[in-house]
């Protein structure tokens, strides 16, 4: 892992398989090429897939992952940490929100791998609070496919539900 700013470590990234689509409208290829997510190298998360340098908001706010589970749904996740926590020290909401936000697009990366895509809908239900060094999981599924795209997830920590959230995203053009 690598050091990035006081108290954070941020994973070594490879690339991952190309034609995965890019998150949120982008598809600008990071620095080091490809647009689809990197296979994360070391630690905890080694070998779980990762959107880096396409998104500044969620590069600052995660790390984020995801990978396919053997039965084809997918397991996103992070481990809370203190930038993670509200001033009550119990993970802040709008973190559970862009945790979500993030999930939208992975749970539906497969429908979504060619096209560009925004998220034009995401609400949550706020069900119950997480500590710093927690695992923070969400599961999910894809309830429609189409020109938009609809999504609905669980996010847990251990058996405790954290977040419930839909959301939607729209499929931009081709690329």
């Amino acid at each position: 892992m690598t050091r990035a700013g006081a108290g954070a470590f941020r994973p070594t990234l490879e690339h991952g398989p190309t034609g995965v689509n890019s998150m949120d409208g982008g598809g600008e290829a990071p620095q080091s090429g490809g647009h689809g997510p990197q296979v994360v190298q070391d630690g905890e998360f080694a070998g779980w897939l990762a959107w880096r340098g396409l998104d500044p908001f969620e590069d600052q706010s995660g790390p984020y992952v995801f990978r396919e589970e053997p039965d084809g749904s997918v397991l996103c996740a992070f481990r809370a940490e203190r930038k993670h926590m509200n001033g009550g020290g119990f993970m802040h909401g709008g973190c559970l929100l862009t945790f979500a936000d993030f999930c939208l697009f992975a749970i539906a990366h497969r429908e979504l791998k060619d096209h560009r895509s925004v998220t034009v809908s995401l609400n949550g239900e706020f069900l119950g609070p997480s500590t710093e060094g927690e695992l923070i999981e969400c599961r999910g599924q894809v309830v429609r496919d189409g020109g938009l795209v609809f999504i609905r997830g669980l996010v847990t920590t251990g058996e405790r539900p954290l977040l419930n959230f839909s959301g939607v995203v729209k499929k931009l053009r081709p690329r």
